[in-house]
């Protein structure tokens, strides 16, 4: 073989290999971008139903009535959040809504009652901690994803 067609047939095989590295390369940061901005978009929809079901929750133990206005709010959080979500994450908000809406019927609290209940049932009175949880590990899905 001609020592010059191996040197072209080496130099196709490097400049390959560059523009598959290059590639490869560029498919990784497009991935690693697109994961920064899902939890990004995430983090900020759960921070909104995480607010508007701890103000829903407060309402619920102050009154027999529902405020609509923000429990329609709460419910449209969630609609967003079925686009996006996983099913663990969207399974938590639900008992969350569920419970707030039982709360409701519930007879009203006062603040002695709330304390005594805290005290009793510390994490039963929790409400958000299995839907903080579910966010987490599904955060913690995303991150491995890229790797």
């Amino acid at each position: 073989m001609d020592s010059s067609v191996a040197a072209l047939i080496g130099a196709s095989i490097g400049g390959l290999t560059s523009v598959l590295a290059s590639w490869v390369l560029h498919q990784l940061q497009v991935r690693v971008q697109w994961v920064a901005q899902e939890v990004d978009r995430r983090r900020d929809l759960y921070k909104e139903f995480i607010e508007d079901a701890s103000k829903c929750y407060v309402d619920a133990l102050q009154h027999d009535t529902g405020d609509i206005p923000a429990l329609v709010a709460l419910h449209a959080t969630m609609d967003r959040m079925r686009i996006l979500s996983s099913s663990t994450v969207i399974a938590s908000a639900e008992k969350v809504r569920r419970k707030i809406l039982d709360t409701y019927v519930e007879p009203d609290k006062s603040f002695p009652e709330l304390r005594d209940l805290v005290r009793t049932n510390g994490d039963s009175f929790d409400l958000l901690r299995e839907f903080s949880k579910a966010c987490r590990e599904e955060f913690d899905a995303l991150r491995t994803a890229v790797r």
